[in-house]
């Protein structure tokens, strides 16, 4: 399997399901007469991310990591939303991107070496493989899940077929 099938398609699903459940937590919000503001500011814990940065992470990931892996520009993308439409245009801008790479940008990736941040002050770099499967996926699906989980925390009625965007 290429590394474009084991990322691309991952990636567009899970952007694609978040787009659907922040449109339910939004109908949700008016219901309930809860400010949205409320929600997006919503956190798992209070040493954790809020739920609109979670949104913001998943889309910086899967926009840098296919960057990263084709060896292309990585994008910067300031983190200036603050309502449910501004974060539902990031995750359409982000598929947006994703759907332009074609398979062939990732030939070689598996072995190319891949340099990325990791923490403020540090730099590892990994073979592709090892970046996507041990890295790159990983984080993607931990913010993407947090995202999931604070919202059916706050009572929005979600569940797994939402977060596999099957609902």
């Amino acid at each position: 399997m290429s590394l474009y099938e084991s990322s691309v398609p991952a990636f567009l699903q899970i952007l694609n399901s978040l787009s659907a459940i922040l449109t339910k937590a939004e109908a949700y919000a008016a219901a309930k007469k809860i400010q949205p503001e409320v929600l997006l500011g919503a956190r798992l814990f209070p040493d954790m991310l809020p739920l609109s940065r979670q949104i913001q992470l998943v889309c910086d990931f899967a926009a840098k990591t296919c960057a990263r892996l084709t060896a292309t520009e990585v994008p910067t993308t300031p983190d200036t939303e603050t309502t449910f439409e501004e974060l539902r245009q990031r995750l359409a801008n982000t598929v947006s991107a994703l759907q332009a790479y074609k398979p062939e940008q990732f030939d070689g990736a598996a072995t190319r070496e891949v340099s990325f941040p990791a923490g403020p002050n540090n730099t590892m770099t990994l073979k592709g493989q090892q970046y996507l499967s041990h890295f790159a996926l990983p984080n993607f699906y931990f913010h993407a899940a947090t995202a999931h989980g604070i919202l059916r925390k706050s009572g929005v009625e979600i569940g797994k077929r939402d977060f596999l965007g099957v609902a």
